[in-house]
């Protein structure tokens, strides 16, 4: 089917939907399970009244995605990716080119596309939300400490003012930009620096500053663990790993948006899916503001559009707990005023294996 004819024969299911009322198929949505999943039904699918969708768990790459397009036995309607997947995926043509004028617009009129922060890969996507790698520590933990809190991403890297072991994670995204940061790079500058030998080395010796103090984690829990039990006096963690702990359990985290590195989620419609309409409302529902900060109410993770951002803001306390949630959100005002980076996934998918490689290397050395 041709770009064209698809975008007519999916923007006819929105605007021309007065025309005729067929039979609602169910919307079957495959994401990444646990409370962020239960966060997408909350405010997506309890929402939604023009059908119903259904969330499934999967573990992330296309390979099933690819399985059920090429066999043409398409059993998902749409799949919850990572960066580095919305962009392959829509470039092998694993998912539909969506028709960007249905979308709904933010309430100053501004569109779905232009109201994203970052910029749209492709129209394969609609948004979902951001997360971030971000540095923390445990109130208390540096009380009588001559140079105070840590406040920064330098400080995060100074184990001579802010004593004690680095809690970090056994790749290297989020910790080779933070490196440059903390080495006086301005977060615009960063991957300019990264392409060069020069730059690739300068952030690895600025992470030899604390290889020494260094202990590793690959589970997103472990982290906090590590902070709690004081085995770490800082770490970096998800911020909404951080921020369910803070307000489900009462954690006393103190979270430093400094050197922050944000990455993407978006939501995308696999090829040849027969709930095509179905999924493109669920789509414009899921993607509108409202939804969008809607998500926030029952996880730290932030919405991708300004104006769902605008929303939770006007609107606090926003957490379904009556709790302000502003301060924990990755891409609210204050968080952004701090030193921080988007990350960008184009760079990581030339460069990424490289980077794993070596990074790989250094935690062996």
């Amino acid at each position: 089917m041709s770009k064209h004819l698809l975008t007519t024969t999916l923007a006819s299911a929105v605007i021309g939907a007065a025309l005729a009322v067929p039979a609602h198929a169910d919307v079957t949505v495959a994401s990444w399970g646990g409370a962020y999943t239960m966060s997408q039904q909350k405010a997506y699918a309890d929402t939604w009244s023009e059908g119903t969708a259904n969330f499934v768990n999967y573990n992330g790459g296309l390979g099933e995605v690819r399985t059920q397009v090429e066999s043409g036995n398409v059993t998902w309607d749409i799949v919850d990716v990572l960066p580095h997947e919305a962009r392959v995926g829509c470039d092998e043509g694993l998912f539909e080119e969506l028709p960007r004028e249905v979308f709904t617009k933010a309430p100053d009129g501004t569109s779905m596309d232009d109201d994203i922060m970052v910029p749209v890969p492709n129209d394969c996507v609609v948004p979902q939300i951001f997360w971030s790698y971000v540095p923390f520590y445990q109130e208390g933990t540096f009380d009588g400490n001559a140079a105070g809190n840590p406040k920064t991403i330098a400080d995060f890297f100074d184990v001579a003012k802010f004593p004690g072991k680095r809690g970090i994670h056994t790749w290297g995204n989020a910790l080779v930009e933070m490196a440059l940061m903390a080495d006086g790079v301005a977060p615009g500058d960063v991957y300019s620096v990264l392409d060069t030998a020069e730059g690739m080395d300068r952030a690895f010796a600025k992470l030899d500053t604390i290889k020494d103090h260094a202990v590793f984690w690959s589970s997103g829990a472990k982290p906090l663990e590590l902070v709690t039990s004081g085995e770490v006096s800082m770490a970096l963690a998800y911020n909404g790993r951080i921020g369910a702990a803070m307000l489900s359990e009462g954690a006393p985290f103190v979270i430093n948006w400094d050197g922050q590195v944000l990455e993407e989620e978006w939501l995308a419609m696999l090829k040849g899916t027969p709930n095509a309409d179905e999924a493109l409302k669920f789509l414009i529902h899921a993607s509108a503001p409202e939804q969008q900060a809607g998500q926030a109410k029952w996880i730290t993770y932030a919405p991708m559009r300004a104006s769902g951002i605008d929303l939770i803001e006007a609107g606090e306390p926003w957490f379904n707990t009556g709790v302000n949630i502003m301060p924990l959100m990755p891409n609210a005002p204050a968080a952004l005023s701090q030193m921080h980076l988007f990350a960008d996934p184009s760079w990581w998918a030339d460069n990424g294996d490289s980077i794993s490689e070596r990074f790989t290397a250094w935690m062996g050395q």
